[in-house]
């Protein structure tokens, strides 16, 4: 894993932490920044993926029931999406790229490979047990208030991302009132 860039504004220093640390505020959200995660294309980069992802995420703030259900959506399409770079793409792409990256409000998936075909989302097959992993990414980006898209690298591959929005926090029941 290659830690690509990460400044947290929001925080500060916590002179108190024996390495200068920085200090979280409670409910603030997530330590922004970005990370890459490279893989050969075979089946063992999805789990390895899967796991690297939401460990990072973890590490970064995302724990909790806050989080839950969008850690599943990433966690689903970054599993979709790998799956099908190492399915599609190994031929010509024998190592493949996943980065995530967080921002103020939102957070993004995004896998690269060499080859050089953009795909598109099969809407129905019936007769095809396999092909929908793009569907699904799609729908689960929609469904979360997201953006995805298929874009071509400077090198000739393509580039499948998401970024779905951040939950905002949970507001606190008010006391004392039965309603």
């Amino acid at each position: 894993m290659e830690h690509i860039s990460g400044a947290a504004s929001s925080t500060s220093t916590d002179p108190g932490s024996p390495d200068g640390a920085a200090a979280r505020q409670p409910g603030a959200g997530p330590e922004p920044g970005a990370w890459r995660f490279v893989a050969d294309a075979q089946e063992a980069a999805v789990p390895q993926t899967r796991h690297a992802v939401r460990d990072r995420l973890l590490a970064q703030g995302m724990a909790g029931e806050r989080y839950q259900e969008l850690i599943d959506d990433l966690l689903l399409i970054v599993s979709e999406l790998v799956s099908n770079a190492v399915t599609h793409a190994a031929v010509v792409s024998p190592r493949l790229s996943t980065e995530l990256a967080i921002g103020e409000g939102w957070v993004r998936i995004s896998v690269e490979d060499l080859h050089p075909y953009r795909p598109k989302a099969l809407e129905s097959d019936l007769g095809n047990l396999g092909g929908r992993g793009l569907l699904l990414v799609k729908s689960v980006t929609l469904q979360a208030g997201g953006t995805c898209d298929v874009e071509r690298t400077e090198g000739g591959g393509k580039v499948i991302w998401a970024s779905l929005p951040l939950p905002a926090p949970r507001t606190p029941e008010p006391e004392g009132h039965l309603w």
